[in-house]
C-alpha cells in the first residue's frame, strides 16, 4: 500500500514561501494533459462500451429466462443476486456516459446514460448528474462535496459531534456498521432520486424522467409479484436491492473515504486537489469489477477518459507525480476497506466527546 499523506488529514493553504511550488504544479497539468492527448488516451472507445453493454443485456435476458424456468423456488434468490450485479455494472456505464466517455457527442452520451439510469437501473439520471458533478468539482471539500455531507454516516468529526441518542451510539460504531448498512443503499438511491424528481429543484426533463423511472419500477414490481409468491417476491426484491447497494457502495467508498479533507475556503490547485483526495485500487480484474472507478486519480484528472485507457494514463500520472513530489495513493481493495472502517470509526469518536476530535493532524500542500 502506498499512502504518503495522513489519511484523515485536512488540506490547508500553504505558507507564502510554498506558493511558487503551487504555481509550478498548476502549470505542469497542461503538460500532463498534452502527454495524455498525444497518446490518444482521450479518444472514445465505442466498441468497448457497446460490447460490454451487449454482454450485460444478454445477462439480463439470461437471468429473466432462468427465473421463468426456475419457477417458485428459493433458487430465485440466486437470480436476484445476479440481477443486482448486472444492474450495478450497467450503472457504471451510465456513469461513464455522464462523463462523455462513450460517444463523441454530448447528447448521445446523455441519451445512453439516461436510458440506462432511468429505464434499466431505475434511478434518476439528472439527480446523479447534479450530485456527481458537484463531487468532481470539489472532492472531499467541506461544504461543497455532497459525498461527505451527513446522511446516516458522519464523514466529518463535527457531524458526529452533533449526534444525540441512538445516532451518537451509531456514529461511534459506524465504521464497523458501514458495510452492513450498505444493504439498504440500493433502496436509499432509488428513494432519494425519486424525491429529487418531485422536489422544487430545477430538473431537466423532469416529466420524462418521472414517467420512465416510475414505469420501470412498476413493471419490475408487477413482474416479480406476478410470477412469485408474496413472501418469495419480497425476498427476491430484498436480495436484489441488497446486492445492488453493497456493490455500488463498496465500489465508490474506497475512492475518497479516509483521504485528506479540504477546508471549505482553502485554495488548492486542480492537480493537487484531485490527486491528494483520491485513492487508486490495484489488483487483477479491478478495472472490470469496479467499472474503472479503481483508477480514481486518473478519472478525476481526466473525467472523459474511457475506461480502457485508464491503466496507461495511471503510468503517466504516477511518473508525473513522482517527478513533482505529489503524493499518489494506491492500495488493494481489502486494504482500502480497512482504511475506510478505521477512518469512520475515528470520526465517530467525536460523538462521544466533541472536544476530543481524532482528526487533528495537519497536512500542507
Amino acid at each position: 500500500m502506498s499512502i504518503t499523506a495522513p489519511p484523515t488529514a485536512p488540506v490547508n493553504d500553504e505558507p507564502s514561501e510554498k506558493k511558487p511550488r503551487r504555481a509550478s504544479i498548476t502549470s505542469t497539468y497542461s503538460g500532463l494533459l498534452k502527454a495524455v492527448r498525444d497518446e490518444g488516451l482521450l479518444k472514445r472507445r465505442r466498441s468497448f462500451y457497446i460490447t460490454t453493454a451487449a454482454f450485460l443485456f444478454a445477462g439480463l435476458i439470461a437471468a429473466a429466462t432462468g427465473s421463468f424456468f426456475i419457477g417458485e423456488s428459493w433458487f430465485q434468490l440466486l437470480i436476484a443476486a445476479a440481477l443486482g450485479v448486472l444492474l450495478t455494472q450497467l450503472a457504471f456505464i451510465s456513469h461513464e456516459a455522464s462523463h462523455r466517455q462513450v460517444f463523441e457527442s454530448g447528447p448521445a452520451n446523455d441519451r445512453a446514460g439516461r436510458f440506462l439510469a432511468n429505464a434499466v437501473v431505475g434511478i434518476s439520471y439528472q439527480w446523479w448528474m447534479n450530485k456527481h458533478s458537484r463531487h468532481h468539482a470539489n472532492p472531499n471539500t467541506v461544504g461543497k462535496d455532497p459525498d461527505i455531507e451527513m446522511d446516516t454516516i458522519s464523514f466529518l468529526p463535527e457531524q458526529a459531534a452533533r449526534q444525540k441518542g441512538f445516532m451518537a451510539w451509531f456514529a461511534r460504531r459506524q465504521g464497523w456498521l458501514f458495510f452492513p448498512i450498505l444493504m439498504f443503499e440500493g433502496i436509499n438511491l432509488h428513494v432519494t432520486s425519486i424525491r429529487h424528481l418531485f422536489s422544487k429543484n430545477a430538473v431537466k426533463g423532469r416529466a420524462w424522467e418521472i414517467t420512465v423511472v416510475l414505469l420501470r419500477l412498476s413493471l419490475y414490481l408487477a413482474a416479480v409479484f406476478f410470477f412469485l409468491p408474496v413472501g418469495m417476491a419480497f425476498a427476491f426484491i430484498g436480495v436484489q436491492m441488497a446486492v445492488f447497494g453493497v456493490y455500488m457502495g463498496a465500489s465508490f467508498a474506497p475512492n475518497h473515504k479516509g483521504m485528506p479533507i479540504i477546508p471549505k475556503d482553502s485554495k488548492v490547485d486542480f492537480l493537487s486537489r484531485q490527486v491528494l483526495t483520491s485513492r487508486n485500487i490495484v489488483g487483477r480484474g479491478m478495472n472490470t469489477l469496479m467499472g474503472g472507478l479503481n483508477y480514481q486519480v486518473e478519472h478525476h484528472l481526466f473525467p472523459s477518459m474511457p475506461r480502457p485507457h485508464l491503466a496507461r494514463a495511471s503510468e503517466l500520472v504516477k511518473e508525473h507525480c513522482a517527478k513533482h513530489s505529489i503524493p499518489y495513493t494506491e492500495t488493494t481493495l481489502l486494504q482500502s476497506y480497512g482504511i475506510v472502517v478505521k477512518y469512520l470509526n475515528k470520526v465517530g469518536l467525536a460523538a462521544r466527546d466533541p472536544f476530543d476530535c481524532p482528526v487533528t493532524t495537519k497536512y500542507r500542500v
